[in-house]
């Protein structure tokens, strides 16, 4: 199936493990090879793996993993990838749980690429996760496609050049000069335009991108004219948040802004509010990303504000299934029984930007796929995915929203955009509100 590999291993649907290797119902041996060059007739299965963290602290980004996988299985048994040379394939697809480790999803990639023989790798959440993973697809030359992490922690954490990119690694996000844009409109809204911010940024690969002297966020806040906390990156995992919060406190911060893990944020928080920090508006990245989170704040959650990369909302359908994100939104909660979460979208539309490259490459090799990315251009369920016209080779950037969690009378929360500078094709739910200590 790829000239550059050993033959595969056929490994049968009966002994696949717990992560779940989810398959058409066509067998392996289906006879020619997908980089045969034949025109029609059908080809050998073709084997995407597929990486997140399933579980740990990191758990909350998988959330909508089974659901897509599941959804993809019934899709791919129906509509097998036809290639540009007219060859149908059947997919397989394998997915591996890094578990929230940074170390396993280097090792379960390399699983992926050594022991199971994948033709190309999806991969999502964290550039902790996104990281390590796009590197040993590199080495290796296996084509790796990527998401939710912002482009520059992607980018330039794994040491990319401006000019040249990478060969066989592509990434699909926003970037840190949309979460500005985002997040200076609710502060200004919220908090006035002259108040101070106190940074929480912990020492991971998002936390060292938003620090950054010169592309992150430090220079875009004094840019405006702003002050800065900065008390410096802190572990993740930190159980005393005091010191930073007494700095805060002292700087008469009414604007925060964070990108810690979810676990982080709930400690950071209640002794934000327990030692007296109440500051008008609290913009936190990827901790409060989800309803479970928000939920676990109990009252503490409403009117926090956040990104919004994707919501049922946006006018965006997928290109596989023809559902919109509302449809999509609604099937996810009707088979689930949970609340719609962002990462859905992004789920799906890793399978739309794969099947896409696929049909128009001839050969299913790092190589050919590689070459299809390149100038790829297709519209998702996120949104427009075009390689051709990124910020820089390889990275193709999505629409991005601000929003607030509003609380319910049942308890529960409800993610409702207030902010789309730059997108006004996706629609506000209502406006930026401070946050509401009275009674707290």
């Amino acid at each position: 199936m790829n000239a550059r590999k050993t033959p595969r291993r056929r490994i049968a649907l009966a002994v696949l493990t717990a992560t779940a290797l989810l398959a058409t119902g066509c067998s392996a041996g289906l006879g020619g090879s997908s980089g045969s060059g034949g025109s029609g007739g059908e080809g050998a299965p073709i084997r995407i793996g597929y990486v997140t963290p399933q579980t740990g602290a990191l758990a909350l980004f998988g959330e909508a993993d089974s659901y897509v996988l599941d959804a993809m299985k019934t899709y791919f048994g129906k509509h097998p990838v036809t290639l540009a040379d007219g060859t149908t394939h059947p997919v397989e697809i394998i997915a591996k749980d890094t578990q929230s480790d940074a170390v396993r999803a280097a090792d379960v990639a390399n699983e992926l690429i050594l022991q199971d023989d994948v033709d190309l790798i999806l991969v999502s959440s964290t550039p902790d996760t996104v990281n390590p993973v796009s590197d040993q697809c590199e080495a290796n030359k296996v084509v790796c496609i990527s998401t939710v992490a912002p482009w520059q922690a992607y980018f330039f954490g794994r040491g990319g050049d401006a000019k040249t990119g990478f060969k066989y690694t592509y990434h699909f996000f926003w970037g840190l000069e949309d979460a500005q844009a985002v997040y200076s409109d609710i502060w200004t809204k919220t908090a006035g335009a002259k108040a101070s911010v106190g940074l929480l940024l912990p020492n991971d690969p998002d936390g060292n991108a938003w620090a950054d002297p010169k592309t992150g966020f430090p220079p875009f806040i004094t840019g405006e004219g702003r002050t800065v906390t900065d008390p410096g990156r802190y572990e993740n995992g930190t159980t005393d948040f005091s010191a930073q919060i007494a700095q805060y406190k002292k700087a008469g911060d009414d604007i925060l802004t964070a990108i810690p893990i979810p676990p982080d944020f709930t400690t950071f928080w209640q002794q934000a509010v327990q030692q007296g920090y109440k500051p008008k508006t609290a913009t936190v990245a990827k901790a409060i990303l989800f309803p479970a989170a928000v939920e676990a704040l109990g009252k503490l959650g409403n009117n926090l504000s956040t990104e919004v990369w994707w919501h049922p909302t946006v006018p965006f359908s997928s290109s596989l299934t023809g559902q919109s994100a509302q449809q999509l939104a609604s099937d996810f909660e009707k088979t689930t029984k949970k609340q719609w979460t962002q990462p859905l979208g992004f789920a799906e539309a890793l399978f739309e930007v794969a099947v896409a490259a696929l049909e128009k490459t001839k050969t299913v090799d790092g190589d050919g796929i590689s070459a299809a990315l390149k100038t790829l251009k297709v519209d998702t369920v996120v949104g427009t995915v075009d390689f051709g016209h990124g910020p820089v080779p390889g990275v193709a950037k999505t629409p991005l929203t601000g929003g607030q969690w509003r609380l319910r009378p049942d308890g529960g929360y409800d993610l409702v955009i207030v902010s789309n500078p730059g997108h006004p094709e996706i629609p506000t739910g209502g406006s930026p509100e401070p946050i509401d200590w009275s009674g707290k």
